[in-house]
């Protein structure tokens, strides 16, 4: 009987469970290890142009322009995945949490205002490009 009643709730829960096939989840691993990537790549290159004494705007679009080249050329077809706002918010993060203190950008408000104004250059230097493809 036990068994039975076993069998029954584990027919219930996969029958509700949606198709892994059916429904894409860009919470997908390597969805995430290329957003990691991508920000890791742009961090490295925006708090290397700060240290050298680029303006932040400079920094900025030179950081986009390298980064956008990337992944034009890449051929990962998880980039059309990718979120745009939440790869500006996971660069945001990696930036402030690389480099951020050095001008002033700490916690959740230096997060936020990175990523809005991460955006708002991102959109002012590559208006007809997306970051994901």
């Amino acid at each position: 009987m036990i068994k039975f009643f076993f069998g029954l709730i584990l027919f219930i829960v996969f029958q509700l469970k949606s198709p892994v096939g059916l429904a894409f989840d860009t919470s997908d691993p390597s969805v995430s290890l290329l957003q990691n990537r991508i920000s890791n790549n742009f961090s490295r290159k925006y708090c290397k142009d700060i240290q050298n004494g680029f303006s932040k705007d400079e920094a900025m679009k030179s950081a986009i322009v390298q980064t956008e080249n990337i992944i034009s050329f890449s051929y990962n077809p998880q980039k059309k995945w990718i979120e745009k706002s939440d790869l500006a918010n996971q660069i945001s993060l990696q930036v402030v949490n690389d480099c951020g203190w050095s001008f002033g950008l700490i916690g959740k408000e230096g997060v936020d205002y990175f990523k809005s104004y991460f955006l708002e250059i991102y959109e002012k230097t590559t208006p007809d490009k997306n970051f994901s493809g």
